[in-house]
């Protein structure tokens, strides 16, 4: 793989570099965003590699705090045009370690292409994915600092965290969808409503897949308050032996995931059908979501998120089933609630606070059809 990313940036457009190191850097985008119109596919994946970069240098520099801030700051002023990005790409690239992925490390040495880009775009979806990286560089630092194994303080701080490295980006991607169609624009206050939660959602489903793989690193993402209310010590978790305190707490934050996620539907089925790209690009993500949550839900005791992860017989159902589907939204809101069968649902208010109601009984969805 090192000698096909190395070859990438041999005489070939910003655009097309952008097409050819996306797989590199994200095996699920490369296969959604191709789902995209013309246009948009290409400002939602330079916005994606331009958070993929914010992400390496926030996870991949071994740098004091404070130095890692630094450069995240650096690559936001780049991509407002208030530094020079090429000068500041191979700088970082120079600074990873050995262990970095061949993929992350030609995308940072190549900050200037995609920097090309999105300069390119129209203002509207300039200032999106700006604002967006804004955002999440100084949020997504702010949580590193305290990263450790007793978990966060609170589910209201899971919350906060899930938007600064997921919530936000639904916004962006809501406007960046506006800005593609007037006809979606007319939905624009409807879809902002619901963006975070898309984001949220996808996050907080990662979370819960990856929390053995976080553990191994020293971190962990999951509340103490909502653990701690079940008898749960989160300093002292193994992977491998969950007993029915750890499966009620867990159940409690897929139930606050699912309810994000039928929030994720109903932004998309606000999306018009005539929209079939975007559509696609959105339900693929909510239906991986969902049966992952399921997964979990059903064998609470994985010890990896291998244990818990969608095999390929199920992504192919669900790009089949989606694209047969997605111009119907009853037929859609059907398969979710198929999908979602049997898990626990959580409202929330986004305050943090929410109440348990129980199984897939109370639904959100009928005023979408």
């Amino acid at each position: 793989m090192s000698r096909a990313v190395s070859n990438i940036e041999s005489s070939i457009s910003d655009l097309d570099f952008q097409d050819r190191i996306l797989p590199h850097v994200s095996r699920t985008f490369a296969l959604t965003i191709p789902l995209l119109p013309g246009r948009l596919r290409c400002a939602v994946s330079n916005a994606y590699l331009s958070c993929r970069i914010a992400d390496t240098i926030e996870d991949e520099l071994p740098l004091a705090s404070d130095d890692t801030l630094a450069y995240l700051r650096q690559f936001a002023d780049a991509l407002a045009g208030r530094r020079d990005p090429e000068r500041l790409g191979r700088e970082i690239a120079a600074r990873l370690p050995e262990g970095t992925l061949q993929g992350e490390r030609q995308l940072v040495r190549n900050m200037a292409r995609v920097v090309r880009v999105t300069c390119a775009l129209d203002d509207r979806a300039r200032e999106a994915i700006r604002h967006c990286v804004d955002v999440m560089c100084e949020g997504m630092h702010r949580f590193q600092c305290r990263t450790s194994l007793r978990g966060l303080d609170r589910m209201s701080d899971l919350d906060t965290y899930c938007y600064y490295v997921a919530g936000v980006v639904g916004e962006m991607l809501t406007e960046l969808f506006c800005g593609y169609s007037s006809e979606i624009d007319v939905h624009q206050a409807e879809l902002s409503a619901l963006a975070r939660s898309f984001g949220q959602g996808l996050q907080m489903t990662n979370i819960l897949k990856d929390q053995w793989e976080d553990r191994q690193r020293g971190v962990c993402w999951l509340p103490r308050d909502v653990f701690g209310s079940h008898g749960v010590e989160l300093a002292r978790l193994r992977p491998g032996r969950a007993d029915n305190r750890f499966c009620a707490a867990l159940d409690e934050l897929i139930g606050i995931a699912h309810g994000y996620l039928r929030d994720a539907l109903a932004f998309t089925l606000l999306i018009p059908p005539e929209e079939k790209g975007i559509r696609g690009f959105c339900l693929w993500a909510i239906g991986l979501a969902v049966l992952t949550l399921r997964r979990i839900h059903e064998n609470p005791w994985f010890a990896s998120g291998a244990d818990v992860k969608v095999s390929h017989g199920e992504v192919f159902l669900v790009r089949a089933l989606t694209r047969m589907a997605g111009r119907n939204d009853a037929m859609l809101v059907r398969l979710f609630e198929t999908a979602a069968e049997g898990l626990p649902l959580v409202r929330s208010d986004r305050s943090g606070s929410a109440a348990l109601t129980g199984e897939s009984g109370v639904l959100h969805l009928d005023d979408w059809l």
